[in-house]
């Protein structure tokens, strides 16, 4: 008698994730109109500050012509259905959209590609552990409540993506997992942006859109910190426990064990002057990089430099010490960018979802602008409380769309803003709310191209984040809940 055995269910890949919902996108585009909003003038306040540009949210008009349905085959530029993937890699510029997200992810995949070459990072790792048994307990705390700061303090995120690379040896090391470096770094980072008091990518354009003071109703937003925070580090602190006593619980586990293999086969016999002339040059990198962010404003594109040029000058000093060749610098180089090229893509193709929909600009007709309009709009005639909550949902629901922090203040809250007047919710309130949604729903959303660029160079599928974090997410939903009803009720302002 044969015995036949079921087939473990594969989860479906990200890409396949990503391409269902472009075609109901694509659908979309076909069933729902295209509308528009217009733009109140610039204008000077009584404090002589300019006030920018911002949406009429009485201005909402359909498309006199609706010729924004998405064809199945784009010409001449047009963004068609199968034209979303190259469309989607393309788009935007190097500030922050998806073509300059992609050059960030491989630049940095290949220049920490030459750095764990060299074998030092690992080295140094061993070397610290024998001197820290005893107080590794300590790592995960402080590293949580460092990077929710950074999230709070001046809107940490796809920063995260190169501090992933430089912690997952470490974490393995301590015997913890992918998923946890996750969530010490990119998942804090979260934490601290969706509660921040001061973050200028986030609440303060909000803030400026919506009439408030900046930095207002700070000091409920701080106990929403310390709150948060405290949370993420006791929820990755037994999660990380639980995977040090058995790590075959992981969900990242047998990636997890090709990655200890490959540090056990570039481990050197001991650590030696060359590993520690690598690491002080890494640390220096790492303070430049920082510095620039803090004191230069510097993003997307200086930060992918000055990682770039780490990675050179790594190679550099590796082969002056000979520990590489020029040939195995460039070989290096190339495996760290291509290790990190299917995060890449993802990023672009989820940009696509966006396209397909007409993109975000508030002045161009697109099928966002009118399920914008329609969605809040809903928010009338409910009690304060319930529309806080709406409100809620609902930035977390489009946040799917428009990951981008300051884009989804600019095209939620002038609509959202007003809205929050008539149903009897104060505007910081409708404030946070945003910020909750936006910076939340990060942890878990596929379109998130900080999130996808994290989960990549820890070598975790997205849909095995997913299996993990929807408990988490389900938490924060929670507990932010219970922060938008605390709000209501005392009328926070």
């Amino acid at each position: 008698m044969q015995v036949t055995t079921k087939k473990p269910v594969s989860m479906p890949d990200a890409f396949v994730i990503l391409f269902f919902v472009m075609i109901a996108a694509a659908i979309a585009s076909h069933l729902i109109p295209a509308g528009y909003f217009e733009l109140l003038p610039e204008t000077v306040n009584a404090a002589g500050e300019t006030v920018k540009a911002r949406i009429d949210p009485n201005s909402f008009q359909l498309a006199a012509e609706q010729n924004k349905a998405v064809p199945l085959f784009g010409e001449g530029g047009q963004v068609g259905f199968l034209n979303y993937a190259f469309e989607g890699m393309v788009s935007g510029d190097k500030m922050g959209a998806a073509i300059g997200v992609i050059a960030f992810i491989l630049l940095t995949g290949g220049a920490f590609g030459i750095i764990m070459k060299t074998g030092a990072v690992n080295n140094g790792i061993l070397a610290l552990i024998a001197k820290t048994k005893d107080i590794d307990f300590l790592f995960i705390p402080l590293m949580f409540l460092l990077f929710s700061l950074g999230g709070a303090v001046f809107g940490m995120g796809e920063e995260a993506i190169a501090f992933c690379i430089v912690l997952l040896p470490l974490m393995l090391a301590l015997g913890y997992d992918a998923i946890t470096t996750v969530l010490v770094t990119y998942i804090a980072t979260q934490i601290g942006f969706a509660t921040s008091w001061m973050n200028p990518f986030s609440v303060a354009i909000a803030q400026g859109i919506a009439g408030l003071p900046l930095m207002s109703g700070a000091d409920y937003r701080i106990v929403l910190w310390v709150v948060f925070t405290l949370f993420g580090i006791v929820f990755t602190m037994r999660y990380a426990a639980k995977i040090k006593k058995n790590p075959q619980l992981s969900v990242s586990f047998a990636s997890d064990q090709k990655l200890r293999a490959q540090q056990q086969d570039q481990q050197s016999s001991h650590f030696g002057k060359l590993d520690a002339a690598i690491l002080l040059l890494f640390v220096a990198g790492i303070v430049w990089v920082i510095w620039g962010v803090i004191a230069r404003g510097y993003y997307i594109p200086e930060i992918a430099t000055q990682f770039f040029a780490l990675g050179v000058a790594t190679a550099v000093v590796a082969i002056a010490g000979k520990r590489m060749s020029v040939n195995e610098s460039a070989d290096a180089f190339k495996q760290g960018a291509a290790e990190l090229l299917p995060a890449a893509m993802i990023v672009g193709m989820a940009k696509g979802i966006v396209l397909l929909l007409g993109g975000d600009q508030a002045t161009e007709p697109s099928v966002l602008n009118t399920v914008l309009h329609y969605a809040g709009s809903s928010f009338d005639g409910f009690s304060s409380y319930v529309s806080a909550w709406f409100m809620l949902i609902f930035q977390s629901v489009f946040n799917f769309f428009v990951t981008s922090g300051s884009g989804q203040a600019a095209l939620t809250m002038p609509l959202v803003a007003p809205l929050s007047d008539l149903v009897g919710v104060s505007r910081q309130i409708a404030v946070l709310a945003f910020q909750l949604g936006d910076g939340l729903t990060n942890c878990i959303v596929p379109t998130s191209a900080s999130l996808i660029g994290c989960l990549g160079v820890v070598r975790v599928d997205w849909m095995l984040w997913a299996k993990f974090a929807w408990r988490l997410q389900l938490w924060l939903f929670a507990l932010a809940s219970l922060a938008l009803l605390v709000a209501v009720a005392i009328g926070y302002q």
